[in-house]
């Protein structure tokens, strides 16, 4: 979490709770130290998404598939999500938990390297939710940009990765190129002529794009 981890504790046990298969993922995740979305991100994608309906969605690190059964909920009747995750154990985990959802013909799993995967990509999605190697987002952006439909939105995670990116004296040395990288993705996102960009500072950090 970022500073204010009172802010985020009280938004926590605030917001509605997750039911069904969602909890158990999150309990799963919890335990086993696997990286999924915070509860307050959570309901953050759900609300936008539920603002903007798309019909298409790509997802950019799959891990044990909560994002695509949350993300699920919001797509327009017969709409799509793909999912790109290079991990194998990750893979048969979210195929598993994907299925156990009955959503195996709404979301797609695409293994593979995420920047290679979107060069081969040629659709265009309504909403692209990044949440995979933060040091890579600045390559990721270009691809991104690419397949993302005009009024579509690109929500960033992380992305003030621990509070790191807005203060210096929090940054680990080992995580020194993951910081600048991460900063340098968010001079791109806030002076990109095609995009009009607001970071929230929930969770880990959060960049709503929206391209024009």
């Amino acid at each position: 979490m970022i500073c204010y981890d009172y802010i985020n504790d009280y938004i926590r046990n605030t917001i509605r709770k997750s039911e069904g298969i969602l909890k158990e993922l999150e309990e799963f995740a919890n335990k086993n130290h696997v990286p999924i979305v915070h509860p307050e991100v959570a309901k953050l994608l759900q609300v936008i998404g539920m603002i903007k309906r798309p019909s298409r969605i790509l997802e950019i690190g799959t891990a044990i598939g909560y994002s695509s059964i949350l993300l699920s909920e919001v797509l327009q009747p017969n709409g799509r999500i793909d999912t790109i995750e290079r991990y194998e154990l990750m893979i048969e985990r979210a195929k598993n938990n994907i299925k156990r959802a009955g959503l195996e013909n709404v979301v797609n799993i695409i293994a593979g390297d995420a920047l290679e995967v979107l060069k081969c990509l040629n659709k265009q999605y309504d909403l692209i939710f990044l949440d995979a190697a933060k040091g890579q987002y600045p390559e990721f952006l270009p691809e991104c940009l690419r397949l993302l439909s005009p009024g579509g939105l690109l929500i960033s995670d992380n992305i003030l990765y621990k509070g790191m990116i807005a203060n210096d004296e929090l940054v680990v040395r080992r995580k020194k190129t993951i910081v600048k990288r991460l900063r340098n993705y968010l001079d791109m996102l806030c002076n990109s002529e095609n995009l009009e960009t607001s970071i929230i500072p929930i969770g880990d950090g959060v960049a709503i794009s929206y391209k024009k």
